[in-house]
């Protein structure tokens, strides 16, 4: 029962179409491109190598103004040449470069596909952003679109700096897809319902309300799962396909893209502001501790969705203090008791600095980031 069940996810999960492009060399420079589409030249082709010896090809489109890239996953049934306009679309209008790949067995990618051959698929473009255009992981956005929902959730587990990641008609699993299951069965394929809550950076859901194939219980589900909640957009009467026609489509996405491009300027801001709040003390030993409670402060701040409870807690604030009581307490000196007075003072400048930092973060609106408060799922 479990092989059969899993044979039929499996064969429902992938249905590559006749590929509707073919590669060939450019004589003068060397280059592949793709041939049967529009504005090919916009796009630069590579051929990469998995782990599981298939080759994968892979279309890159740069946008000299972005500093963030998108790599996209996409559906059961299709390609990147039948969506190529659509990736130089999103590159355009989001500001982002753009990598889209087709897995094993689809398009002129070689091999077979299999749930274990995408996530070789996807780690081996994900790996050719990183050596070979020179990419960050904190730059990168990973895009799942239905099944490619799979391997993108696979690979964003693996990557702890990871920017961001979009799910556009995203399944909780293959079975599911079928089957209405309380729990995941050993045999499912794309187990995207347990990995979803293991995802630490923002999560933008897209899921349309008339969805044929997979129903949008399975959006909001995710949605509701994600550590880092991003404002989800449930398009009322969207299918499964065809979503970017909706004129809120693009715009959603580039508000989501425009809040997570503000997060490291934020953070450096703030940084910066606890540097300048910082008084000089009066004596080495002060300004030494007083670094040290600072780099423990900034050392437990985590990102994004929590920076609400990483202000430190008043007991790591009142060690000092009680350091600085009992020095007061055993100098005789008047004049050096009067110094420690002023130590303290300057102390509790800085402190009530960092609190108004606390609620500069508060007031900071990050174009929907709605992740300093618990988010309420929308009703249907």
């Amino acid at each position: 029962m479990g092989a059969a069940a899993s044979s039929i996810a499996a064969k429902l999960a992938f249905f590559p179409p006749n590929p509707s492009y073919e590669i060939e060399k450019d004589e003068q420079t060397g280059k592949l491109r793709l041939t049967g589409v529009t504005e090919r030249d916009k796009g630069e082709v590579l051929m990469l190598r998995t782990k599981r010896d298939n080759f994968v090809c892979t279309v890159y489109v740069k946008n000299p103004l972005a500093s963030l890239t998108v790599l996209y996953s996409h559906g059961n049934a299709t390609d990147i040449g039948e969506l190529f306009n659509h990736f130089t679309k999103l590159s355009d209008q989001l500001g982002v470069n753009f990598m889209g790949y087709d897995y094993s067995g689809y398009g002129r990618s070689t091999g077979e596909p299999s749930e274990q051959a995408t996530y070789a698929d996807i780690e081996a473009a994900y790996t050719c952003l990183i050596e070979t255009y020179g990419v960050k992981e904190e730059d990168i956005i990973l895009y799942g679109q239905s099944v490619g929902s799979g391997p993108t959730l696979d690979l964003a587990i693996r990557l702890p700096r990871l920017r961001a990641v979009i799910l556009e008609s995203a399944i909780l699993s293959g079975l599911r897809v079928i089957y209405h299951m309380k729990r995941t069965l050993s045999f499912d394929i794309y187990k995207n319902i347990d990995k979803i809550p293991l995802v630490n950076c923002p999560v933008l859901v897209i899921h349309g309300t008339d969805d044929k194939e997979v129903d949008v219980s399975h959006g909001r589900k995710l949605w509701e799962l994600c550590k880092e909640k991003y404002e989800p957009l449930w398009l009322e009467g969207g299918n499964h396909c065809g979503l970017e026609f909706f004129p809120e489509f693009f715009r959603h996405i580039k508000k989501f893209i425009s809040a997570i491009e503000k997060l490291p300027r934020l953070q450096e801001e703030l940084e910066q502001s606890i540097d300048q709040s910082k008084q000089p003390l009066n004596t080495t030993d002060h300004r030494d501790k007083s670094r040290l409670s600072t780099d423990h402060r900034e050392k437990s701040r985590p990102s994004f969705g929590q920076r609400e409870k990483s202000r430190p807690s008043r007991d790591n604030r009142e060690k000092p203090r009680t350091s600085a009581d009992r020095r007061e307490k055993s100098r005789k000196s008047m004049d050096r008791s009067g110094k420690a007075r002023n130590s303290t003072d300057q102390s509790e400048r800085g402190r009530k600095s960092i609190d108004r930092l606390g609620d500069m973060v508060k007031s900071v609106a990050l174009c929907n980031v709605d992740c300093l408060k618990p988010a309420v799922p929308p009703e249907d």
